[in-house]
C-alpha cells in the first residue's frame, strides 16, 4: 500500500496526536476517520483481488500437469500478494520437481509454511491486543472526546496475613455444664408429739 503526500501528512499528524496526546481539532479527527476509512477499503479490494487470485490458482492447480507454466506463475503471484502456501500446492509441487523453477518454489513454500505453523503456535501463547483502530477513537478530539480523567493509581494494600487453622476451623465448643447445685442442708427430724 502506498500512501500520497497528503495521506503521509495526516497520518503524520495522527501519530503525532497518539505520541504528544493533545486536544485535537475536528478538522484532524474527521482526516484521520477518512484515512482509516480509506485504508479499510483498500484492504477489502486486497482481499478481494487476493480471493480471486486463489481461485485462479486452484483451477490451475487442478488442471497439473498440462499447465505447469500458468500454476507457476500464479503461484508466485499469490506468494507475493501474502499467500501462504497449503498442503495442496506443496504437494503439487512436490509432483513437480522435475522443473527447476517448481523446485525452487517448493523450498520457497516450505520454508513460509513452516514460519506460519511457527507462527500460529507462537500466537495461542500470546496475549490478545485489541484492534488498532480502537486507539484512533480515544485520541484527544476523537469520538469519545477527552473527558475521561485516566485513573488513579490505588494504593497498595498490606499483604493479608495468612489465617493459622485454629482461625479457619475453630475448636469445637463443648456443651456448657448445668451450674452446680448447692449442697443439701441436713434437715432435722419433725419432732414427734408427746401423747398427752
Amino acid at each position: 500500500m502506498a500512501f500520497g503526500a497528503e495521506e503521509l501528512r495526516v497520518l503524520r499528524r495522527a501519530l503525532a496526536l497518539a505520541l504528544h496526546p493533545s486536544p485535537a481539532s475536528d478538522k484532524d479527527v474527521r482526516e484521520c476517520l477518512r484515512l482509516a476509512d480509506q485504508v479499510d477499503e483498500t484492504e477489502r479490494e486486497s482481499a478481494r483481488l487476493r480471493a480471486f487470485l486463489l481461485a485462479d490458482l486452484d483451477r490451475y492447480r487442478a488442471a497439473l500437469p498440462g499447465t505447469v507454466t500458468g500454476y507457476l506463475s500464479l503461484l508466485q503471484e499469490a506468494l507475493a500478494a501474502g499467500h501462504t502456501p497449503g498442503v495442496d500446492d506443496l504437494a503439487a509441487l512436490r509432483a513437480l520437481r522435475g522443473n527447476r523453477t517448481a523446485a525452487a518454489l517448493l523450498d520457497r513454500c516450505r520454508a513460509l509454511a513452516e514460519r506460519d505453523v511457527r507462527e500460529r503456535l507462537a500466537a495461542r501463547h500470546r496475549p490478545r491486543v485489541p484492534a488498532s483502530r480502537s486507539h484512533l477513537f480515544a485520541l484527544p478530539g476523537g469520538r469519545e472526546g477527552d473527558d475521561k480523567k485516566p485513573a488513579k493509581p490505588q494504593p497498595a494494600r498490606p499483604p493479608r496475613p495468612v489465617p493459622t487453622p485454629g482461625e479457619v476451623f475453630p475448636p469445637k465448643r463443648r456443651p456448657a455444664q448445668p451450674p452446680a447445685q448447692p449442697p443439701a442442708r441436713p434437715t432435722a427430724p419433725p419432732k414427734e408429739l408427746a401423747a398427752g
